[in-house]
């Protein structure tokens, strides 16, 4: 496991999004956090707020000779609405907001080709508005979020 990457995705409340993730063939290791926001430091509590600027997100580490980065932005678009701005289901705020975080050029290259291919897809009536942003001010979540569907006994539920 020389080559391994990181990818980070925003998609609503993390738990799901992280138990999708955290059961790929893959996938390294999984962690769940907040990214893009005001600050390098911030909690569960001030995110919440919706004043941070921070989404939840799952960083996911995973090695690109079993899968690829498109393949998870795959996964990452037929596990929530791309469509509705700053929600998931009931969950509201910025903090919901559908955005792929990229880190280098290939990934912003590979997220503005997956979002231009499903817009012009027509799969959708409304327009996607998942962003698009570099991956800045990551703050691992509070552990008692890390893998907590797996830890409740709930890792058959889906997004």
């Amino acid at each position: 496991m020389n080559n391994i990457e990181v990818a980070v995705f925003g998609a609503g409340c993390f738990w799901g999004v992280e138990e999708t993730f955290r059961k790929l063939a893959g996938v390294v290791e999984t962690e769940v956090g907040y990214a893009g926001g005001n600050s390098d430091h911030t909690t569960y509590e001030e995110v919440c707020t919706d004043t941070t600027g921070h989404a939840e997100v799952v960083k996911i580490t995973y090695d690109p000779s079993i899968i690829k980065f498109e393949n998870l932005l795959d996964i990452f678009f037929n596990n929530h609405n791309p469509t509705t701005l700053d929600r998931q289901g009931v969950d509201v705020g910025s903090q919901y907001r559908s955005v792929i975080f990229y880190s280098n050029e290939v990934q912003k290259e590979a997220g503005a080709k997956a979002i231009k291919e499903l817009e012009e897809s027509g799969c959708f009536k409304n327009p996607i508005v998942t962003k698009l942003e570099l991956l800045n001010n990551y703050i691992k979540a509070e552990e008692y979020h890390q893998k907590y569907l797996k830890k409740k006994g709930l890792t058959s539920c889906s997004l």
